[in-house]
């Protein structure tokens, strides 16, 4: 996995580790300044050293404090696993006993839970959740079978995503419609008919409502997008497959097949739909900054490229605080509860260009393509 040095000096990390947040918050300021503005330098296409200065000496300055927040710390991530294990599986089991017109209503804070456990698998392939490698994996697949995601293919393909986001020459494949995007000349030359097609997939209906549902539960039954050396983990789709066939086939034995389907199904395709929504955000919104490979680097690019969602307390407990995406990209080792306190200490110093409303982020996704000539995302209809 390609992932962002943030090594600092010993004595300066030291320094850093013990410090309340708000001491870090003023120590990093003193040494970089705020960063309100800094979209003005970053992702330019200037290359004069003094352009590049302000965002040099803010990377130097996070380094250090990152580092403070990137340790996981063992009660909290096996207190955050069991308290949201045993409570969805506290709601499955009122959804299977109660009718199924009254058990329906409990998918949607059920899904909540799925989306929090989905987190968790996530931090695990970052190896974040955990100090001990085998641990995160254990873990995570164990999480798989909840989340219907084969977890060693996933984390392959969220290692490339960590390694090329926003970089309009390193966009991957067909099968990535949520956080690549064409460019406006792009667009404009396709043909009329893959104009439409283009348009209807990333209409909201279609990309945030229809689709989700059909990745999870069909999609990723198979390794797309992973190329054929990769054996270890196009095996673990197969593996995953097998291992849910045996979970739900038994219960399906167990309480019938209909209560099977529409309580998993259910609680799967909300989940589906909240978490694709925000993966969809997170990289693509009016805001958002794209850039090609000789001005791409991976600090300008999470703290421009990346959204901050800013969520009520309870949607960002169901959601793993993963809507403080830019400090998850600027250090992809902070476990989940880690970056709100890291906010906390660096929001003097990270610019405001990318930070999202919940009203902003349901009307992000009409910001579907990059146009180079006025360096911003546009709608099908700016493009027309």
């Amino acid at each position: 996995m390609r992932v962002m040095s943030l090594r600092g000096g010993d004595a300066t990390r030291a320094r850093f580790r013990y410090m309340s947040g708000d001491r870090v918050r003023r120590e990093l300021f003193h040494a970089a300044g705020p960063g309100k503005g800094l979209r003005t330098s970053i992702m330019s296409a200037s290359t004069d050293p003094a352009a590049r200065a302000p965002r040099t000496s803010l990377d130097r300055a996070l380094r250090p404090g990152l580092a403070a927040f990137q340790a996981p710390v063992l009660w909290t991530s096996v207190w955050q696993i069991v308290s949201t294990a045993s409570l969805y599986m506290v709601l499955l089991a009122a959804m299977y006993a109660l009718p199924a017109w009254c058990g329906i209503f409990l998918a949607i804070p059920a899904g909540g839970l799925l989306v929090r456990l989905f987190i968790i698998q996530h931090d695990c392939g970052h190896g974040s959740f955990f100090q001990s490698r085998r641990a995160n994996d254990m873990l995570g697949w164990c999480c798989s079978l909840l989340t219907v995601t084969p977890y060693a293919n996933w984390r392959f393909q969220h290692a490339h995503h960590h390694a090329t986001w926003n970089n309009l020459d390193r966009r991957t494949g067909w099968s990535d419609i949520y956080s690549n995007c064409l460019t406006v000349a792009e667009y404009r030359a396709l043909s009329p008919f893959h104009r439409l097609v283009h348009r209807v997939t990333l209409h909201p209906i279609v990309a945030q409502l229809l689709l989700p549902p059909i990745v999870f539960l069909i999609l990723f039954r198979w390794p797309f997008d992973t190329p054929m050396r990769t054996n270890k983990e196009r095996f673990s789709v197969l593996r995953t497959n097998l291992a849910l066939c045996a979970v739900y086939g038994g219960l399906a034995l167990w309480l019938g097949v209909l209560p099977v389907v529409l309580v998993q199904g259910s609680t799967i395709a909300v989940a589906s739909i909240i978490g694709v929504w925000m993966f969809s955000i997170q990289h693509r919104f009016e805001d958002a900054v794209w850039a090609r490979q000789e001005k791409w680097n991976a600090p300008e690019a999470a703290l421009l490229g990346s959204s901050f969602l800013r969520l009520p307390a309870v949607l960002q407990w169901f959601t793993g605080s993963i809507g403080y995406h830019h400090l998850h990209h600027l250090a992809p080792r902070i476990p989940n509860y880690r970056l709100e306190a890291c906010q906390r200490a660096f929001a003097s110093l990270l610019p405001t260009d990318n930070v999202l409303t919940i009203r902003q982020a349901l009307s992000a996704a009409r910001y579907t393509l990059w146009d180079e000539t006025s360096g911003r995302m546009v709608r099908f209809r700016d493009a027309a």
